[in-house]
């Protein structure tokens, strides 16, 4: 059996965000028979602009895309949605089709959180992503929860193991 290929996109652009936080701790609760690969190069995408020349930086992050077998988003609600930079890279897989398909998870961490969630599930759906029902959290209040850079609170641990054996299940059944 190959080995599970996960790529997860933070929605921040800040090393040391809460997203940046959530996704360590995730990449500490992945089990060892899947690869777990942070992409840290969102800010560096040029802005979408539709045109049919694709840039290497647009292109590197479309074949991470293809190659991995499942996603998962973890971002913050910026001005009650998404983060601009991490809309942008989404931007560029529509016409492409990286995402149809995609076995997908979404951790919304921010202070409320309820209208860039929701404004993110949208934003998958229109791509046709397959996020399935135990495949998305939102996490309120998340600097409430983080202590040491680590996460606190056993609850939201709990919660956020559920998504991603929710995201392997998804992946495992799709291939």
């Amino acid at each position: 059996m190959k080995k599970i290929k996960i790529l997860a996109i933070p929605g921040s652009l800040r090393a040391n965000s809460s997203t940046h936080v959530v996704l360590h701790e995730i990449k500490k609760m992945i089990p060892y028979d899947v690869a777990f690969k942070i992409f840290d190069d969102v800010g560096g995408l040029p802005h979408f602009d539709g045109s049919e020349e694709i840039p290497k930086a647009v292109q590197d992050f479309l074949d991470e895309l293809k190659h991995a077998d499942g996603i998962l988003i973890c971002t913050p609600e910026y001005a009650f949605g998404v983060p601009g930079s991490l809309k942008n890279a989404l931007d560029w897989t529509v016409g492409t089709m990286e995402m149809t398909n995609k076995p997908t998870a979404l951790i919304t961490a921010s202070t409320g959180g309820e209208k860039g969630h929701e404004s993110m599930l949208q934003t998958l759906s229109a791509l046709s992503a397959k996020v399935a029902s135990g495949s998305s959290l939102l996490i309120s209040f998340i600097r409430s929860k983080i202590k040491d850079g680590r996460i606190a609170d056993e609850d939201v641990r709990q919660s956020i193991q559920r998504v991603i054996d929710s995201l392997i299940t998804v992946i495992v059944k799709n291939e």
